[in-house]
């Protein structure tokens, strides 16, 4: 079965057509002239602004003209991460998309069925002619994934409409209503470069094998961290051997829980020995603690070639003893509503960059702007006192319930009337533009709500077939249902 057999056809048409599509966040130009080229052939109005946002219009179908204008939302740029082994260029090359059972995932690489399956939904009610609607606006936006910066850039009157369904939720049959703010932090350390003595050996310490995922939607699960798991080790090394650090990197994206991490250090060979049998020990207790969650975890010694240099010892030892007193993972949990996080952090990155600099990246989330911000500054603290230079980005705001919402009550309805039964009302951890949309229009109803995915963020990501069509069928009911003005 191809993937333009799976039903509903045209969705997962434009589905596909998406996925052939290059569009890394702030590289969108490809998926941006593939919509002006989808507006051009089927003669829909069409406008940009000066950050790339798109935003298409359609006209009531016949007797909906007194409708509300709704405007239907996604975000156009996907998270790139690939496998370490897989040869993958996503500035150039299509995504693979492999059917598996019940599931669409891609060969060793993000799907981008985060948001591309909502891009998808909205190119199929452009192109439709026997769908039954009030006036229509579809707004994608760009760089969601790496800083929001197209809804932030989004000016006052580029949309008229009142009601605003954002198609960037990720379990079906749920309806959000709120999500948390987010801010990234950021710690710069600068080393001293000094020769990589002869008489040491050197060994590549690798973590792999896990499964990663979304920093705001997946935390509380308990994933591995490779960053963690990497500078837990180094930690214990340096209580029993001294080391030299040569070379250290892990992660990729400030939303992402990294899955890989590697470190390069030279030891005296006397020691090489001892840290191997540590590192087996090491080992059998983090297989046993991520049994359940990350049961594919590899932690791999080999021995390399002598670097060139080694980072000094002093800002090794700063950035080794920041990096694992760092916090990562759920801070705390809502009192508001059950089961949600409330405030997290996240240790996404260890990157080495030029002018013998160390850049390390992490991001903060909360449902709680005072605690966003109380998070932020802990986080901050934890590299300033290792004379780190630390700096912040602007942040994103929250999204605040509104349990009154008239949208809302439409999509419950809407949702018990095709399945018999209630669609679950939740607040999600994870960042939308909803918040940024209120800030530039106060007015808009929202609600978010899409089909079911899995791992996003990751290698790993998935859509689960069957859930597409009844996440379509719920967003046409709910366009046939909206009342009259």
């Amino acid at each position: 079965m191809k993937i333009t057999d799976l039903n509903p056809k045209i969705v997962w048409k434009f589905f596909h057509e998406v996925t052939q599509v290059p569009r890394p966040s702030k590289k969108e130009g490809q998926i941006i002239a593939y919509l002006e080229g989808f507006a051009k052939q089927y003669n829909i109005a069409l406008k940009k602004d000066e950050a790339g946002n798109i935003l298409m219009s359609k006209p009531a179908t016949a007797g909906m003209e007194n409708r509300p204008t709704v405007i239907l939302q996604s975000h156009m740029d996907m998270v790139c991460e690939k496998n370490s082994d897989k040869v993958f260029n996503f500035d150039t090359d299509p995504i693979e998309t492999v059917i598996d059972g019940e599931w669409l995932h891609a060969n060793g690489t993000t799907l981008g069925a985060d948001n591309g399956i909502g891009v998808a939904a909205e190119l199929a009610i452009l192109a439709s002619d026997d769908i039954e609607h009030g006036p229509i606006e579809c707004l994608f936006t760009v760089d969601e994934e790496t800083g929001l910066t197209g809804a932030q850039a989004l000016k006052e009157g580029f949309m008229t409409g009142d009601i605003l369904l954002n198609l960037d939720s990720e379990d079906e049959g749920e309806i959000f209503i709120g999500c948390a703010g987010g801010k990234d932090t950021k710690a710069l350390f600068t080393y001293t470069p000094e020769e990589a003595p002869k008489e040491y050996q050197y060994l590549r310490i690798t973590i792999k094998g896990l499964n990663g995922g979304h920093s705001g939607g997946e935390i509380h699960k308990g994933l591995g961290n490779a960053n963690k798991l990497l500078v837990r080790y180094l930690y214990l090394l340096k209580k029993n051997y001294p080391f030299l650090l040569c070379e250290i990197n892990g992660g990729n994206l400030h939303n992402a829980i990294p899955r890989e991490a590697y470190a390069v250090i030279g030891i005296l060979p006397r020691d090489k020995e001892n840290a191997r049998i540590l590192l087996n020990h090491f080992t059998a207790d983090i297989e046993n603690e991520l049994k359940h969650v990350d049961p594919n975890v590899q932690i791999i010694m080999e021995s390399t070639d002598q670097p060139a240099f080694c980072i000094d010892n002093q800002t090794a030892t700063n950035l080794l003893y920041s990096l694992h007193a760092c916090p990562h993972g759920v801070i705390a949990m809502s009192h508001d509503i059950e089961g949600l996080v409330e405030t997290s952090t996240n240790l996404a990155s260890v990157k080495m960059k030029e002018n013998n600099t160390i850049l390390v990246g992490t991001s903060q989330r909360s449902s709680i702007e005072s605690s966003k911000i109380a998070i932020a500054n802990t986080v901050a603290s934890t590299f300033l006192l290792a004379n780190a230079k630390v700096t912040h980005g602007d942040g994103y705001p929250g999204w605040s319930p509104n349990p009154n919402s008239k949208i809302l009550q439409v999509a419950e309805d809407s949702y018990s009337k095709l399945f018999g039964k209630k669609a679950k009302i939740m607040a999600i951890h994870a960042g939308l533009e909803c918040g940024l949309f209120l800030e530039k229009y106060p007015q808009l109803d929202m609600i978010s709500f899409g089909p079911t995915l899995r791992e996003v963020h990751s290698p790993s990501e998935k859509i689960k077939i069957d859930t597409v069509d009844l996440w379509w069928k719920h967003l046409l009911e709910i366009l046939k249902s909206l009342p009259a003005k």
